[in-house]
Parts: C-alpha cells; sequence; structure tokens
C-alpha cells in the first residue's frame, strides 16, 4: 500500500525520476531526519528548523495536506528509522498559518501518535517551536486533538498504556488531561481518566457501589493488580501477581526488580526482543543457570517458530544479541558472564528461522563484497565483526530476493560467489572473505552489470574501508546503467566501519551512503528499493 501523493507516484512522471526535490527531501527527513544521502547508524536524531527546509518549502507552497499525509503514511507502516522526526513535522504543521494544514495534522495526531510516549514528544516539540509563536499551544484545536486520542483509545489498551507509560519529556497524563479539559466519551473512559486525576482511592471510593459494565468491571480488576503490586512488598505476591496477570518490568516497582525470582517470573511472558537483549544480564545474575529448567524453557521460546513469526524479530537483530551475548560481557566491561552453550545455540537457530518471515520486494539486487576476515574489524555500536555482518545481510537478501547476485571484490575486479540456500552463516562469511581486496571501487559493480547487460533495480555494496576509491563518478556510472537497461537503477554503499563518510551529497535520488550498520539501515534499503526515499 502506498501513500497518497507519495515519492513513488509523483516522481514516475517526470522525465527525470531520478531529481533531488523537495517531495524527495522530505521523504529522507521523515525516513532518517536528514535531507541529504548519507544515513549514519545508531547516531542519535536531532531536527530542528534547519534540518526540515524542504518540509518548510513545501508548506510554503501550499501542499500541506500532502505534507501530513506523507507523515501519517510514513509513521504508519514501518518505513521510517525514528519517530522524532516525524514528530517534529507532524508539530510544524499543526502550528502553520494555513488551516487546512492544521487540521489535517491534528487530524492524524490519533494515527502518527499511537502510544503515549509519542503524544508527549509531539506536545514537547509544539512547545519547543512556541518560541515563535505569539500565543501558548493550547488553543481549542489542540485541546479537541487530545480529548480525541483519549476518548479514541480502547478503555483497556488505555488502562495498560498509562500503567506502562506515566509520563516522558515532563508531560504527564495528568498534565494533557488537565490542560486539554478532555470529556470522557464513555463510562469506560471516564474511569480511567478518574484514576489518572484523582488516583485509586478516588476510584473506589466512587465505583464501589455502581452497577459496572463489563468494559467497566475489567478495567478496574486491572487497575486493582496495578494497584497492588504497586504497593507490595511481598516477594511471593509480586510474583504471583506477575504470573497471573502477565505484568511486565514497567509495571513494577525497581526494587521489584532486584529480586532473582521475580526476574523469573518476568521470563515466562517477557517480548522475545526484550528477552534477548537480557540474555547476558540474566545469565550474569545467575537467573539463567546451566542446565536449569528456566534455562531450557527460554532456549524453546526463542527458537519457536510461533513465537518468532508473531514477534517479527529481524534476523540482523537476532545476530546483534547473539553476537553481544557470545561476548560475553557488556558493552563497558563491567558486566561479565560465561555464555551459555544452549542459549547459543537456540539464538543461532533463531536466525536461521527469522529469515523464513521476510517479506520479498521482487527486485533485482546485486551484492557486490569487499570485507576483511580480521575479527577485529567490528559494526560500530555492536559486537558483530564486518564479516559476519556482511554475510548476515547477505543472506537476508539471497533467502527473499530470487533475483540476487553476490560478487565478491578480488584484485581490482568482482567474481561471482556461490551463496546457496541452506549455506550456514560461517559458511557464507568464509566464502565472502576468499578474495579480500585492498581497496573498494564501488563502481565496479555497476560497470560488470552494465558490460553483461543485467538489468539491477538495487546495487549494495558492503564494505570495512571507511575511505572509498573509485576509478569514474559513482553517479556517472549509475547513469550509464540506467541508460542501457532502461531500470531506474538504485545504489547504497555501506561503509560498515565507517562513522560518517559518504560517496558525497549528490543530486541523485537513487544514491545513499550508509556509515556503520543497523536495522534502521535495513529498513533504508528496502525503502530506496521501492522509491520510497
Amino acid at each position: 500500500m502506498e501513500p497518497s501523493g507519495s515519492t513513488m507516484t509523483n516522481h514516475s512522471v517526470k522525465s527525470q525520476p531520478w531529481e533531488v526535490d523537495d517531495k524527495a527531501r522530505l521523504c529522507r527527513f521523515l525516513c532518517y531526519g536528514s535531507e541529504g544521502d548519507i544515513y549514519t547508524a545508531r547516531e542519535e536524531v536531532h531536527v530542528n528548523m534547519e534540518s526540515a527546509e524542504a518540509l518548510l518549502a513545501l508548506l510554503g507552497d501550499g501542499r500541506g495536506a500532502e505534507v501530513v499525509e506523507d507523515i501519517r503514511w510514513y509513521s504508519q507502516y514501518g518505513r521510517i528509522v525514528s519517530m522524532d522526526p516525524s514528530l517534529f513535522a507532524l508539530a510544524i504543521c499543526s502550528q502553520h498559518s494555513d488551516i487546512k494544514t492544521r487540521q489535517a495534522a491534528f487530524k492524524a495526531l490519533k494515527e502518527v501518535c499511537q502510544d503515549p510516549g509519542s503524544l508527549f514528544d509531539f506536545i514537547q516539540y509544539k512547545k519547543d517551536l512556541k518560541v515563535d509563536m505569539k500565543s501558548g499551544i493550547w488553543g481549542r484545536a489542540l485541546r479537541k486533538a487530545i480529548s480525541d486520542w483519549y476518548n479514541g483509545q480502547n478503555a483497556m489498551n488505555l488502562a495498560v498504556s498509562v500503567a506502562k507509560c506515566k509520563q516522558r519529556n515532563g508531560w504527564s497524563h495528568k498534565d494533557l488531561l488537565k490542560l486539554s479539559h478532555a470529556k470522557p466519551a464513555n463510562d469506560a473512559i471516564a474511569l480511567v481518566c478518574k484514576y489518572i486525576m484523582k488516583g485509586w482511592k478516588e476510584v473506589q471510593a466512587e465505583y464501589a457501589d455502581k452497577e459496572n459494565s463489563e468494559e467497566v468491571l475489567k478495567v478496574l480488576s486491572y487497575m486493582e493488580v496495578i494497584e497492588k503490586v504497586k504497593h507490595s512488598c511481598d516477594e511471593t505476591e509480586v510474583i504471583n501477581l506477575i504470573e497471573e496477570h502477565a505484568l511486565e518490568t514497567e509495571q513494577l516497582r525497581t526494587d521489584h526488580l532486584k529480586s532473582k525470582h521475580v526476574w523469573k517470573a518476568l521470563l515466562k511472558d517477557m517480548p522475545l526482543q526484550s528477552l534477548m537483549k537480557r540474555l547476558g544480564k540474566m545469565t550474569f545474575k545467575k537467573i539463567l543457570e546451566p542446565g536449569s529448567s528456566d534455562t531450557h524453557a527460554v532456549c524453546d521460546r526463542i527458537q519457536n517458530d510461533t513465537a518468532l513469526k508473531k514477534a517479527k524479530i529481524h534476523p540482523f537483530s537476532v545476530l546483534v544479541a547473539l553476537e553481544n551475548y557470545k561476548k560475553g560481557q557488556g558493552y563497558q566491561g563491567k558486566t561479565k558472564w560465561e555464555p551459555d552453550s544452549n542459549i547459543v545455540q537456540a539464538m543461532d537457530s533463531a536466525f536461521y528461522k527469522s529469515l523464513m518471515y521476510l517479506e520479498p520486494l521482487d527486485k533485482n539486487f546485486v551484492l557486490a563484497v569487499d570485507i576483511s576476515a580480521s575479527l577485529s574489524s567490528i559494526v560500530p555500536g555492536t559486537s558483530v565483526s564486518t564479516a559476519v555482518a556482511a554475510a548476515a545481510i547477505t543472506m537476508i537478501f539471497t533467502s527473499t530476493e530470487t533475483n540476487t547476485q553476490v560478487l565478491a571484490y578480488s584484485g581490482g575486479s568482482l567474481v561471482p560467489c556461490s551463496v546457496a540456500a541452506g549455506m550456514t552463516l560461517e559458511e557464507v562469511t568464509a566464502e565472502l572473505v576468499k578474495s579480500p581486496s585492498e581497496s573498494t571501487d564501488c563502481t565496479l559493480p555497476l560497470a560488470w552489470a552494465t558490460e553483461n547487460g543485467k538489468a539491477v533495480d538495487v546495487f549494495v555494496v558492503l564494505t570495512n574501508n571507511p575511505i572509498w576509491a573509485f576509478s569514474a563518478s559513482p553517479v556517472e556510472a549509475l547513469k550509464k546503467h540506467r541508460r542501457k537497461t532502461g531500470t531506474f537503477s538504485k545504489f547504497v554503499m555501506c561503509g560498515l566501519t565507517s562513522t560518517g563518510h559518504g560517496i558525497a551529497d549528490t543530486p541523485d535520488r537513487g544514491v545513499l551512503s550508509i556509515c556503520g550498520f543497523d536495522l534502521g539501515a535495513i529498513t533504508l534499503i528496502r525503502n530506496i528499493a521501492q522509491g520510497f526515499i
């Protein structure tokens, strides 16, 4: 499904679909917080008016409704690396001089801000932008939008959200309800609002003798559980409440989390991604011990097909968690543990299984790899060597895209690599590092495809060289390939150890430089393949 007025639709009618216009810059900004063609993995996103020039230009051209629709679509359909650019852009639109733009922004609020944290961040962005405003932010339109946000929630889901995310950025639910003068739309929402504004004691007093609906009773029962666990100092009671009601860490007090037995109770229903990230810490604290029933249960969950498919954990996320666990220590080296071989095997199994749940793009890919076998070459922010990372990325694309050609740099040229279904990560790694090269000429895969008459949708170069060499202009080589094949080919350069070097800011929408690597990089490769950036 594409957005109304999407990048792909607008550019497809142009004679030069590679042109970087304001719409293309806006889509980049929404996806990764920059209008340029360089994405730096794991870099904290900072947005401001200077980084949103294209957004402001489009608003100035009277295209506010189109901008809001793009914000809504990109934030909803998993096309973004961070929510911050979308929330910032929506805040700007909600304060624009054009009334239709403001109306569209407030109407989109419920869809863009799907959790309290996003709503609090949106309000903070509006407050930050207030410097340029003559009046405060709490006008009638915002009050109505906030009221509609609360009234548009399922009451039980809202109660859970309130328990998990009470405040952020200095804003709380109580602040928003008070400032918006929200009027609850039904009895169940009224109950949650009463709980937020007045607390549990007043809720008990008001609802104890009432004839309550089934929905209200359900919310009351949940609130009672939250209040019990909040005030309980009895470890057994806390454990029973966790097991009976599938409570998570956010619903507990900090001192509860000092108990090994509480953590063991949390393990049973802990979200799979959170579980994978905490394996090292739980091994260190002896919550997971070799041969224990808890460790056995965790291993079963990690590699359970149904659980993996439901959690939608990406193979690269599994790999990062696996390599971090295998390292046996935290990033600062203070927390150390002996990796459990059964957990390592379970995570290894989860990696291969998660490859099966990826959605194909049905595009023609060429992956050109120039990776050192050195284990000291690590993807920044992870414990993953560049060789293993390149192998995993290669497997991600070859397992989903049937038309993927893998090439390796060797002595100034490229040679085809045999990456077949059923190969292990170790086997693919060995295949990719057989012929190391001293420099990476990123034009070689373009020349190879052009000379061999192969129409390629996306070229991806994977290297651990922070500085790249090329015999000719990559953009000119890309254009030559497009002319010969009639394909609007894209080019992505991934410097797995780079911390900010790109090919150069080019006037071509089909070129992207990625410095380092993370799950966001995968998202952007998929985006550029589909013409969304």
